[in-house]
């Protein structure tokens, strides 16, 4: 997979993926990632990507020409548009599944108060938000779906059960509590079951508890 990020802050973009696995993942030829820097499309002498409102409003948009140019450049015939906005759809793990799939995914970060409705109507494929909040950096978010897609291709993790057995795995349960050694710490003491060598009764546990902490955090998912 190659992964294409179109942002005014491309440091922003890959310091997240320059770390730990997903540093490992691109040094394996598991996933190519780039990021690129916007003002690179800008044709002024200032480099100017943005610009006031029409109609009015606060702050500024990003211009339609620059993006248009870099998508040109930068699309190819298997690509995927993205746009990171809070006015996408929200992104789930069934999101990033489906998007570890695609052979390019071209991500456009929205920054100030997004892009030009133009950029939206032509050349986006879809749009994706991270969450019900607003970022001052689209570069943010564009790591977290970065992360969050490259970890699902096949290599990228040292063992592959380990993004099968998980949060959202079942879209409608979180992960149940999981502890490692000691058995006893500070007088708090790992769940006898698990350490039963019982595979039955600690999977009915998991499930129990699983159904227990979705209640308690996400009552929403199992509403849905």
């Amino acid at each position: 997979m190659r992964i294409d990020i179109l942002t005014l802050f491309p440091e922003v973009a890959l310091a997240p993926l320059d770390e730990s696995i997903m540093k490992r993942a691109r040094d394996a030829g598991v996933v190519e990632v780039e990021a690129h820097q916007l003002r690179d499309w800008a044709t002024d002498k200032h480099r100017k990507t943005d610009d006031y409102l029409c109609g009015g409003g606060q702050g500024m948009l990003l211009k339609p020409e620059p993006i248009f140019a870099a998508v040109k450049d930068l699309r190819g015939p298997e690509t995927r548009v993205l746009l990171t906005t809070p006015q996408g759809r929200p992104f789930r793990q069934a999101t990033a599944r489906r998007l570890a799939g695609e052979a390019h995914l071209l991500v456009i970060c929205g920054h100030y108060e997004g892009v030009d409705h133009r950029v939206v109507e032509e050349l986006v494929d879809e749009e994706i938000s991270i969450g019900d909040y607003v970022l001052t950096n689209g570069a943010l978010a564009a790591a977290v779906l970065c992360d969050a897609i490259i970890r699902l291709l096949p290599g990228a993790l040292g063992d592959e059960r380990s993004s099968q057995d998980e949060s959202f795995t079942d879209p409608r349960l979180l992960e149940a509590p999981a502890y490692t050694k000691p058995a006893e710490f500070q007088g708090l003491e790992v769940p006898p079951v698990l350490l039963s060598g019982h595979h039955g009764e600690i999977e009915k546990w998991k499930r129990e508890k699983a159904l227990e902490r979705t209640r308690q955090n996400r009552p929403d998912l199992l509403d849905s």
